[in-house]
């Protein structure tokens, strides 16, 4: 149990924040230990901040480059000049204690030592223009360098914190660049060669390790509240993830399809799969995933046009939406409208030719139907024939394979198969949910009575060809399921806009609660 708890504790999440924790606290550490354990020692710095020939280039060995320079005045009147070099020196206390003329401990008759090997001392001049008291030091009993010494012996100059001195060298018999160094003991403390700006230099705005450190602590901070705002932002509509089957009305299959693909654009690590074959097919596939399944509701939904068929008392019900469904008619048949009873005559197989109800008009009737799986053809039944259909009497839907029918009627397994056919075949009549092929030629949709689908007057108009999609699941899906997010997205959601694109009135709406409740 402990091992699983310590998986669990090492997330991406805690190890960032770990490590931003650990860092600013070995920083906050190492800048007090820097505070108080380096500055609180005494210290001398120094640096060359200038060290160029004022020698002619021959005598440097080039003519153009570091060692190069033009002479003029008096350095080129005078030849023991020819390979003279002027090196700038500050010598500083970079410390945070002041330095007294007893904390130098080399011998009481200098301080400090400043060696410039192969090359010889001209003369020095010592200036102090922040710190004016210091050339005090150097009074007339400093004699400095003997002409031709490689070093300067210095007095022991009292520093206080941040106070320098410069001692401007005239040195001949070398080339610039060669090394310059400052040697002396100090009392609890050091002389040290550091690393300050030169005049020519640009100051950073940072060091370079502060400028690390900035670094690293953003780069972490900005890791670790990418990791907390990805976590902790709710996911929209209340997603879950998984795989989950729509099945059933082919009328809504193209709200469903819609749907589906929003949805798992909005919920990453969700698969909406939908296989439209019939609101009957549909129910029998839930009945049987759920049979199947064992305990528990299986990620399937099953769309109906119109509530279930009997037998099936595990499936629950939702109501989605109110749709509506229309006659289409071949375009060679000029018929606008039909009456209900007109309708049905044709529907009963009493009405053979158009031309008993458009004369003139000389083309045998052809019924494109759905198979039995179909809601929309149920709705049809009931909701306008008031009975079912004739038998199937057709095959190819243009001639009759029953010799004792009297109109030609097939069956078709899907809407697209209806509209593509009755477009196709003079005197073809069939049905579909309203707004499938309303781009197809070939075809348009007839009234009832005079009257048309129209969503707006739904629950006024007395047109009768429309039914209420029911969504169904096998018992009450868990409320954190795949199955209940998708519905509440399709019911509640922002599926509603869907809906109503299709040409379907939502029963979540205020208009649809009303039309729904009233069936």
């Amino acid at each position: 149990m402990r091992t699983v708890a310590r998986v669990d504790w090492l997330t991406a999440e805690n190890l960032i924040a770990l490590v931003t924790a650990l860092l600013g606290v070995l920083v906050s550490t190492g800048a007090v230990w820097y505070e108080r354990r380096v500055p609180h020692q005494r210290r001398i710095g120094y640096r060359v901040q200038l060290d160029t020939a004022i020698g002619n280039a021959a005598a440097n060995g080039a003519v153009t480059g570091p060692g190069a320079a033009v002479r003029r005045g008096f350095f080129n009147a005078s030849p023991e000049l020819r390979d003279a070099t002027l090196v700038l020196l500050r010598i500083e206390n970079d410390g945070a204690l002041s330095i007294g003329a007893d904390h130098y401990t080399d011998g009481d008759d200098h301080g400090l030592t400043v060696e410039f090997r192969n090359r010889r001392v001209k003369a020095v001049v010592v200036t102090a223009p922040d710190h004016p008291r210091l050339l005090s030091h150097f009074p007339d009993s400093w004699q400095g360098p003997a002409e031709g010494a490689t070093t300067v012996l210095l007095p022991k100059v009292p520093l206080n914190r941040g106070a320098h001195y410069k001692l401007l060298v005239l040195l001949t018999g070398g080339p610039i660049g060669d090394p310059v160094s400052v040697d002396g003991n100090i009392a609890e403390g050091h002389v040290h060669l550091n690393h300050s700006t030169t005049p020519d230099d640009k100051p950073p705005v940072f060091s370079r390790a502060a400028r690390t450190v900035t670094i690293v602590l953003t780069v972490c901070v900005v890791a670790l509240a990418t990791i907390i705002v990805r976590e902790r932002t709710p996911p929209p509509i209340g997603c879950a993830t998984g795989t989950l089957t729509v099945t059933g009305s082919t009328a809504f299959a193209p709200v469903v399809r819609e749907l589906a693909k929003k949805y798992e654009k909005d919920c990453p690590g969700s698969t909406v799969n939908v296989t439209a074959h019939g609101s009957t097919a549909g129910i029998r596939e839930l009945a049987a995933s759920g049979a199947n399944h064992g305990k528990g509701s299986p990620a399937v939904v099953a769309l109906s046009d119109g509530r279930k068929p009997g037998g099936y008392p595990q499936l629950r019900e939702s109501m989605v939406a109110v749709s509506l469904f229309t006659l289409v008619l071949n375009d060679g048949i000029p018929v606008e409208s039909l009456t209900l009873d007109q309708i049905r005559r044709l529907y009963r197989g009493e009405i053979t030719d158009w031309n008993e109800l458009v004369p003139g008009v000389h083309q045998p009737v052809r019924l494109i139907s759905r198979d039995a799986n179909s809601g929309t053809r149920e709705v049809f039944q009931r909701r306008v024939l008031g009975r079912n259909e004739l038998a199937n009497s057709s095959l190819n839907c243009e001639s009759l394979d029953d010799p004792a029918s009297k109109v030609v009627r097939c069956e078709l397994d899907s809407t697209e198969q209806v509209l593509s056919t009755v477009a196709r075949l003079p005197g073809a009549i069939g049905y579909t949910e309203l707004r499938s092929g309303s781009g197809l030629k070939g075809l348009h949709r007839v009234a009832i009575d005079g009257r048309r689908p129209v969503v707006e007057e739904i629950g006024v108009s007395s047109y009768p060809y429309r039914e209420i999609e029911y969504a169904y699941t096998w018992g009450r899906p868990p409320a954190d399921s795949l199955t209940s997010s998708f519905l509440n997205y399709l019911i509640r959601g922002s599926g509603q806009d869907v809906v109503l694109t299709h040409g379907h009135l939502p029963c979540s709406t205020p208009k649809g609660t009303k039309v729904c409740g009233d069936g």
